[in-house]
């Protein structure tokens, strides 16, 4: 934000006379090209980031259309996930081996054309299917904007270029639920999906003109299939697997415990290829010989299943058992996303100024515990504030862990695995979502029998369950190491 207000501002707010730190601030000022091209690249991650939220609202109305239960439904948000983690490695081979422009059209095409078939979707079946064509589209966006503005803005610009991008992906978890409530509530759940277009559309023209046609064929990552396939295979297949347990109530269903037998061999023999093989894998098991990133990347793979769960069951909570309508499910979720946006904005300059990201991680996750406590106590009769205030703490929490973990990865390995590290990283954060959803589905289901109440208030507590195991991994956050200091 600093950097796009100075920017704004221009060297007016130097000190009469003073030319030459006029000449330096006019030095720091992004060129209006640059501002372009990030603005360009805002529209295609933004619609991205505001697609999951929006479409979580419009859940419910989607499993009373179909009529289809929650274990069946939650294929909506789980199969998107899925599709745009496995797609993520791709990113630096496709943009080697076909530009970063063409990879950019090509991903923001895709996005687009399965939001729009989502929104014609005939059958369950059908919308899954276009939803999993959706992620393919979405994987590549966050990635590529990292990749082309990187390029555009050189290092010593790359932070203040950011902010353009990085500004509206911290609004989106705020304006997302809201969005859809609006556009579920008064047009049906098929817009949740068709709202896309425009955004997408005008950022395509726009990409198409203004984004520079960068080279290709120079460099060229080498592309893990074998073991792409592995790891795509084996968590289809678990999640698969967890979902006809849910749909069945019972592991003894053939539908249940098959794929879940498939999906473990298909993980067994990733991990016996990705310790093996000599070429990069998707995720390097090496990497957690390393303290730092063993004990963030757990900490955020129970912290995603936590949040992506929460934000999974929130809308349905609201609207099944406290009636409320799209719109005012959307206007409740959206404390969530406040206080996350509020803590990422600040922790961090807190993070720099003291270094003590053990102890900072700590009282968020005391935060991120006690504003879920409402909600694992929950029934018909709790109160509306205390829920809303419970929501906006543990998004206080939330946010600062998520920075806290991320500054402490990549203590003690080598610069040549920061970059396998980063990517690593992000798809663990992925696939814990995609647990959380799969878990928490499965346990709501299963007690679908009871008073919708009466269900909600177990499956919370699970949720307190999984923030609450990650202090165990914060505990093991090594503490920043202390600068030598010359005698």
């Amino acid at each position: 934000m600093t950097a796009s207000t100075t920017a704004a501002h221009g060297p007016a707010g130097d000190p009469p006379g003073d030319s030459g730190a006029a000449a330096g601030h006019g030095r720091d000022r992004l060129d209006p090209a640059l501002v372009k091209l990030a603005l360009v690249l805002m529209l295609g991650s933004f619609a991205s980031g505001l697609d999951t939220t929006i479409v979580n609202v419009a859940l419910d109305r989607v499993a009373r259309g179909f009529d289809v239960p929650v274990g069946t439904v939650q294929w909506v948000s789980t199969g998107y996930l899925l599709a745009l983690t496995m797609i993520m490695p791709l990113t630096g081979w496709a943009a080697g081996r076909f530009g970063a422009r063409a990879t950019w059209l090509a991903s923001l095409g895709t996005f687009v054309a399965g939001s729009m078939l989502c929104g014609i979707a005939w059958s369950m079946p059908a919308l899954i299917a276009f939803r999993v064509l959706q992620g393919l589209g979405g994987g590549m966006l966050l990635p590529l904007v990292r990749v082309i503005l990187g390029q555009a803005a050189g290092k010593e610009r790359m932070g203040r270029a950011m902010v353009f991008v990085a500004v509206p992906g911290g609004l989106a978890p705020v304006l997302g639920p809201i969005l859809g409530g609006l556009v579920v509530g008064g047009l049906g759940w098929r817009w949740a999906f068709y709202i896309n277009a425009p955004i997408c559309l005008l950022g395509l023209v726009l990409a198409w003109r203004l984004l520079p046609g960068g080279q290709h064929g120079t460099h060229r990552s080498r592309l893990d299939l074998p073991g792409l396939g592995l790891l795509a295979a084996g968590l289809a297949a678990v999640t698969d697997g967890l979902s006809g347990a849910g749909n069945h109530d019972s592991f003894a269903a053939v539908t249940a415990w098959l794929p879940l037998a498939i999906g473990a061999a298909a993980l067994a023999g990733y991990t016996v290829h990705a310790l093996s093989s000599r070429a990069e894998p998707v995720i390097d098991l090496r990497l957690f010989t390393a303290r730092a990133f063993t004990a963030s990347s757990i900490l955020q793979f129970l912290l995603s299943a936590s949040l992506f769960g929460s934000v999974f069951l929130l809308p349905l909570y609201y609207q099944q058992v406290r009636h409320a309508s799209v719109l005012e499910a959307g206007l409740l979720l959206a404390p969530l996303g406040a206080g996350m946006s509020l803590a990422m904005t600040y922790v961090g300059k807190l993070v720099d100024r003291t270094g003590a990201e053990r102890v900072i991680t700590l009282a968020a996750m005391a935060l991120a515990i006690a504003g879920l406590v409402p909600f694992a106590l929950v029934g018909r009769a709790a109160n509306q504030a205390v829920l809303a205030a419970g929501l906006f703490i543990t998004g206080l929490g939330q946010g600062a862990i998520k920075l806290t973990a991320f500054t402490v990865t990549y203590q003690g390995l080598p610069a040549e695995q920061i970059a396998p590290a980063t990517s690593a990283n992000r798809i663990l954060q992925q696939l814990g979502g995609v647990l959380g959803i799969v878990v928490l589905a499965l346990i709501l289901q299963h007690d679908a029998g009871r008073a919708a109440a009466a269900a909600f208030g177990p499956t919370f507590a699970w949720v307190l369950g999984l923030t609450a195991l990650a202090v165990l991994p914060a505990l093991a956050l090594p503490p920043r190491p202390q600068p030598h200091r010359a005698s």
